[in-house]
């Protein structure tokens, strides 16, 4: 299977405070599985640094903590990555990080920065959802190799 995962999960200190999400048990069951990985990072592909300001969702507007839109630097980096990925070939699923911005599946922050949770995905998620893609959260995906 050819899986895109957020890049955070792997490691990489991508994460809006310059930190990662590494996620050792997700990536031990890729890496038994034999899975194709394919990094992602839709917010640095867009132009973002790391570190920067907290991002979230509001009103179907991505705007960082100080009310500024980066809804453009969202949606363009969405597209880049999944330019990117369709240059190696079909996708088969994604593993995005839970609650962002942009690789959030299912829920997402508010946009209010109060911590307060939605239905609803990232931009990115939707994009590759829109794309006939299974995304997964790292918990999903454990669980279904249970």
């Amino acid at each position: 299977m050819r899986v895109a995962v957020s890049a955070c999960l792997l490691g990489r200190r991508c994460k809006y405070n310059g930190g990662s999400n590494e996620d050792a048990r997700l990536i031990e069951l890729i890496a038994a599985a034999g899975h194709e990985v394919v990094p992602v990072c839709p917010e640095v592909a867009g132009g973002l640094s790391t570190p920067r300001p907290r991002s979230e969702i509001r009103g179907g507007t991505v705007v960082d903590e100080f009310g500024v839109s980066v809804d453009a630097a969202f949606r363009t980096g969405a597209e880049r990555e999944l330019a990117r990925i369709r240059e190696g070939g079909p996708l088969d699923a994604a593993i995005l990080q839970p609650r962002s911005p942009s690789c959030g599946v299912g829920e997402v922050y508010d946009g209010t920065f109060s911590g307060v949770l939605v239905p609803g995905d990232g931009v990115f998620a939707a994009l590759l959802r829109a794309e006939g893609v299974a995304c997964y959260t790292p918990r999903e995906f454990i669980a279904s190799c249970a």
